[in-house]
């Protein structure tokens, strides 16, 4: 009974993937010229894709129709994968310099043909047409590495029905039967696949012009919170759980420091040994107190335990400071440990940890949690953090609880993509903080937060100005959601 079960099973999967293929095959010729029809809706599709995914990448497009989408955002290598051989036809003659193969994503042959890893995987429109969501993700395991990601984007269940009146009014090219999947069930089977989500965006509330209209609607209003969830489009970003393994690195301990001459030697004296080697870097402010000739003593006294670096920084403020100590790190890891030691040097072994083991690619502080020392954190900053960090989890599609804590870690190779596609957001970052993080959810990083136990001063003060920095960080705030929302 057993047996026959599964065969009837496969059966239906090979029945449902011909109907797939043979209807693909019959629009092959078409499907062009309803992307042109329809450009508006395709024209945002693309550019949001462009904007998850750079230029130069290695991307392998499953599903991949006649390659519009695979030629349009420029991989250094590109390889578009599709059922039917029509499709590819036409895709191998609009595109001579892709790669594009005719293949069933959910036949384990097709997909270990395929050499990997790649830089993307994407599945556009692809899940709606798929017999088993959760077999044919967990195949992709094989194609990706720790820094592999899966861009998946699918139509709103909400919008199934509108859709179908569309295609009979001929506004849109008749498709097969398709799975309209909600966010949490398809979050459950990327779950079951053992693909973690990064982020998920919604896109697209008018997929027309209308006179320019659509344009701004889509832009500026469609991915304000709760409207979002009416959108056409969602798209989700994910990693493979699979391919973090752990790894023993090399770290560098940044420590931008001005005025805070008290607080160096305790620095290091402090700092637990972990990982395969530290660096310490200090990056020295133009104080006014010694700090500078403290560090270069800290460092000949220490010179038999610890890899101490001191440098001055050549601009003003903590991100001219971050830049050039994370420019002369060698470490595989990037730690920011603050000067003025509110955030215990002792706390530094679980970031290392995190980042070693793959369960985040951004690590961050947060402050939040546990109780503070006395007059640690002023109420009205208080205030300030819970705003931004909910302004910047909506921002940045993941949790932030503490924007503005100074303990910061991450990847050098991802610091390095971030510092390559700075352009895209221009120097805007005197704290050096929100370079960072916009950084990190531009290249798509796992971001997550480590609560520590926020401390008292022992020496100096505060160089923040709640009021004339919080009006920055408004402007900030601004600035984030047109470079993340309304793109």
């Amino acid at each position: 009974m057993t047996e026959i079960s599964d065969c009837a099973y496969v059966r239906r999967g090979q029945v449902r993937r011909e109907l797939v293929r043979e209807h693909a095959d019959r629009v092959a010729v078409e499907r062009d010229g309803w992307i042109e029809k329809n450009q508006a809706y395709y024209k945002d599709d693309r550019e949001f894709m462009q904007f998850l995914i750079p230029a130069g990448a290695r991307v392998l497009d499953l599903g991949c129709g006649t390659g519009g989408l695979l030629a349009a955002l420029e991989p250094s290598y590109g390889l578009g994968l599709d059922l039917s051989g029509k499709m590819i036809e036409v895709a191998r003659r609009n595109h001579p310099n892709l790669d594009f193969r005719v293949g069933d994503i959910e036949d384990d042959a097709c997909i270990e043909a395929i050499e990997g890893p790649f830089d993307f995987i994407i599945l556009s429109d692809t899940i709606g047409l798929l017999d088993d969501i959760e077999i044919a993700l967990s195949r992709l395991h094989r194609l990706c590495s720790r820094d592999t990601r899966l861009v998946i984007s699918y139509f709103s269940q909400i919008w199934g029905p509108a859709l179908k009146l569309a295609t009979k009014a001929g506004l849109r090219m008749p498709q097969p039967e398709t799975n309209f999947i909600s966010h949490i069930d398809f979050e459950n089977i990327l779950d079951l696949a053992e693909f973690e989500p990064i982020r998920r965006d919604a896109r697209q509330l008018l997929p027309r012009r209308v006179f320019g209209l659509g344009t701004l609607v889509n832009k500026y209003i469609a991915p304000l919170p709760l409207i979002d969830r009416m959108c056409l489009r969602t798209y989700v970003v994910a990693r493979s759980r699979r391919a973090m393994v752990p790894e023993e690195l090399s770290t560098t301990v940044l420590v931008p420091c001005r005025n805070e001459r008290g607080n160096i030697e305790n620095a290091v004296r402090r700092l637990p040994k972990f990982g395969k080697h530290i660096e310490i870097l200090f990056v020295e402010g133009n104080s006014s107190d010694g700090t500078y000739d403290e560090c270069e003593r800290v460092r000949d006294a220490y010179a038999s335990e610890y890899d101490i670096k001191v440098f001055k920084q050549p601009g003003k403020g903590k991100g001219d400071a971050v830049r050039k100590g994370f420019n002369e790190a060698t470490g595989d890891i990037l730690m920011i440990l603050d000067a003025d030691l509110t955030v215990p040097p002792e706390t530094l072994p679980k970031f290392y940890a995190a980042i070693a083991s793959g369960k985040g690619e951004f690590v961050n502080g947060t402050r939040l949690v546990y109780p503070m020392e006395g007059e640690a954190m002023r109420p009205l900053n208080f205030i300030a953090n819970r705003f931004f960090a909910a302004a910047f989890s909506y921002l940045v599609n993941q949790r932030f609880t503490d924007t503005l804590c100074g303990t910061k870690v991450l990847k050098r190779s991802a610091y390095m993509r971030i510092a390559a596609n700075r352009s895209y957001f221009g120097d805007f970052d005197p704290f050096g903080d929100f370079d960072l993080i916009l950084g990190a959810a531009k290249q798509n990083l796992r971001i997550i937060e480590i609560p520590i136990h926020y401390a008292s001063r022992t020496y100096g003060s505060t160089q923040i100005s709640r009021f004339r920095d919080g009006f920055l960080l408004l402007r900030m705030v601004m600035f984030a959601f047109r470079k993340l929302k309304a793109v």
